[in-house]
């Protein structure tokens, strides 16, 4: 499909093919699925809120609850109010929800709805009923991508929620941290959870997919699965000594958010992926009273043994790196750890600093990598054309450019369409980094396999 993409890299400002990314409310409406018993409401058009689900569904294989405005001709010309006034008395009303979390979209940006005072009318006329909340975040598609969009909601909830909490904890209370996960998987956040209360520390991790979008099969459809962050536990922010937000693009502002109006300090770190990164995770949470023990140091050994039997499979090996800015930053770092060459690194979301950070991680590697931020899938496939790699790192939609290149794809980050399980098991801390290493080291000795002639096709490699 893509034989024909040319070699000649061209600067291009006005157009983008196959974009990295997509747009604001999507992300905005996964992170409201972490909050327990909350319902996500798209205010534009239904068209909208249909492809978001459907996205989400199609990576975590999971229904997606969500409502609309439903915008027709009428809202577009004289604006959404009345649209969303009777949306939130019906979703109230039939779905009873305790948080309704408002997304918007590019249609109600540009009229300009503004959804603090329409949330306020509906207030006035007792729309939303007591002990319920209404949040919003604007999600604007024309600007930043499905990260932005997550880091906004995120960071509505510490606005909306977070409270300073004036009491002294009791010598009986564990000390507590609150962790903002990122853009990753339910699996991930129930391992970065898993990580952290294993060191001893209590944990609030906001939002929290884990139980919401991995729910077991029990034969019963809940419309709200047991998961996700409670509103008690949203409201008891303020109890943390720390707040430790995983990947500067996801998580930073809420964690800054949750400083300003809690005074709880922000501790701001890479995505636990692979040896350095989890290391750098866990002393964090050491130097917040955590304690790490040893099973935490045997699960590190067992990374560490992993990397070290297999190192001549990984060294000198080309890699291309592609998909969200915090995940791509920790693969580059992971992959550099392993011996691998990340010889083409890029990210669809925008942000200076992404190229600055990649740099940081390779040394003096950089200067013969290409790296680019706010940039698309057809330059990337303009960089393989012109400095082939061993491997591909990145979501489905690098699948069209293994198969053009005849590269091996290691699927990983979000969104996976094609495959099954991505939801289940983690690539973060150091389980997760056995099981990245392990596909990746499978790719590349599957590829040796088909490629060995006869007398170098070998049974022990």
């Amino acid at each position: 499909m893509l034989e024909h993409t040319p070699t000649p890299v061209v600067e291009r400002s006005a157009l983008r093919i196959n974009p990295a990314k997509t747009c604001q409310p999507i992300g905005a409406m996964y992170a409201a699925m972490g909050i327990h018993r909350c319902l996500p409401y798209s205010h534009g058009s239904q068209g909208c809120c249909s492809y978001h689900r459907s996205h989400l569904t199609r990576h975590f294989k999971e229904p997606v609850m969500a409502a609309t405005s439903s915008f027709t001709e009428g809202a577009s010309v004289f604006g959404g109010q009345p649209n969303l006034l009777q949306g939130l008395g019906t979703v109230f009303s039939a779905y009873d929800p305790d948080v309704v979390a408002i997304t918007t979209t590019c249609l109600s940006e540009t009229i300009g709805d503004d959804i603090p005072q329409i949330v306020g009318e509906a207030e006035r006329q007792h729309l939303i009923p007591d002990g319920k909340y209404v949040i919003h975040a604007n999600t604007p598609s024309y600007v930043g991508s499905h990260v932005t969009g997550f880091a906004n909601m995120c960071t509505a909830m510490a606005r909306y929620f977070a409270t300073p909490i004036t009491t002294k904890p009791r010598s009986t209370d564990r000390s507590r941290v609150n962790i903002v996960p990122g853009f990753v998987n339910p699996s991930d956040m129930r391992e970065i959870r898993r990580l952290a209360e294993a060191t001893g520390l209590a944990v609030t991790m906001f939002p929290d997919t884990s139980g919401v979008l991995d729910a077991p099969q029990t034969g019963h459809h809940e419309f709200y699965p047991a998961g996700g962050t409670t509103v008690e536990e949203l409201r008891n922010l303020g109890r943390a000594k720390a707040t430790l937000a995983l990947g500067p693009w996801a998580s930073r502002d809420a964690a800054v958010e949750v400083e300003q109006r809690a005074d709880v300090p922000r501790e701001l770190l890479d995505l636990p992926i692979g040896i350095a990164a989890t290391d750098r995770f866990l002393q964090v949470l050491a130097s917040r009273g955590g304690t790490i023990g040893s099973e935490l140091e045997a699960e590190r050994g067992r990374l560490v043994d992993l990397v070290v039997d297999a190192q001549q499979h990984f060294y000198g090996r080309k890699v291309a790196i592609f998909g969200d800015p915090d995940h791509v930053l920790s693969l580059t770092e992971f992959c550099r750890d392993l011996g691998m060459i990340p010889v083409h690194v890029l990210t669809g979301t925008p942000g200076k600093k992404f190229v600055k950070r990649a740099g940081e991680i390779l040394g003096p590697a950089a200067s013969a990598a290409n790296i680019a931020a706010d940039a698309d899938l057809f330059t990337l496939h303009q960089w393989i054309k012109n400095e082939p790699v061993d491997l591909l790192l990145g979501t489905t939609y690098g699948k069209y450019i293994a198969r053009a290149e005849d590269i091996p794809l290691v699927r990983v980050g979000w969104p996976v369409l094609d495959r099954y399980g991505q939801g289940l098991l983690p690539t973060l801390g150091y389980a997760g980094g056995v099981q990245l290493a392990t596909r990746m080291l499978d790719a590349l000795l599957d590829r040796r396999d088909r490629d060995a002639v006869e007398h170098e096709f070998e049974l022990v490699l």
